[in-house]
């Protein structure tokens, strides 16, 4: 590893990944404002600017505190029903599960945890995911993030991603993406500038180089090597 900077080989083609560490963001900040300051002498042009989904949810007010969220008997009924999953809790505690609820609506939940059970019995994965749609998939359940406070909160999905991401290049001239990655190999990029290839993207990004602990590293710039 050379300036924080690593290469990953994608068919033919090598990036290059250059995490931006920035300070603890707080509903005060506004992410294109932290995008700016922080990529400032850093980004070049045909560079992807690529944020991570819970910093940025995090200056939306979107992280809650676990002790003012009002557990609901929906909420107490289905949260055990959740599978375990290796790269964090999810929805499986009732904090995570009444977010979700509060995203998506009583009625998607319940047809999505029917469509769960249906999707157990027949070996079919995802399906909760699937109806209960995207938000649901984002909530990141209290303890998943090691920084505090928001190691005691619950951090809804971030919301109006195309548009942050459009603002950004329309700024910079740089393509932009936020994405939601993991540990275990998980990338999914859910907010985009129109020139992004979100496939490609997701397998550049698939290591996750920014990390997820203490890195403090919401940032991470992207460019093809030459």
């Amino acid at each position: 590893m050379k300036n924080n900077i690593t290469e990953r080989k994608v068919g033919a083609k090598i990036y290059l990944r250059q995490p931006i560490k920035t300070k603890i963001l707080t509903p005060q900040d506004d992410i294109i404002d932290i995008v700016l300051e922080y990529t400032e002498g850093k980004r070049k042009k045909g560079d992807i600017i690529v944020m991570s989904e819970s910093p940025v949810a995090i200056t939306q007010g979107r992280a809650v505190l676990e002790s003012e969220i009002k557990i609901g008997l929906l909420s107490k009924l289905l949260w055990r029903g959740v599978s375990k999953v290796p790269y964090g809790v999810g929805l499986r505690s009732k904090t995570s599960m009444q977010c979700a609820i509060d995203e998506c609506g009583h009625f998607r939940i319940i047809i999505a945890a029917i469509a769960g059970v249906v999707g157990k019995v027949f070996r079919i994965h995802g399906l909760f995911y699937r109806i209960a749609g995207k938000q649901a998939a984002l909530v990141d359940a209290a303890h998943t993030s090691p920084v505090p406070p928001y190691n005691k909160t619950v951090i809804k999905g971030p919301i109006h991603t195309d548009e942050i991401c459009r603002k950004i290049h329309k700024i910079t001239g740089n393509e932009a993406a936020i994405m939601d990655i993991n540990d275990i190999g998980g990338s999914w990029v859910i907010g985009r500038s129109p020139g992004i290839n979100a496939r490609l993207l997701e397998e550049i990004m698939g290591d996750n180089p920014q990390g997820q602990q203490l890195e403090l590293t919401p940032l991470c710039l992207v460019w093809e090597k030459q």
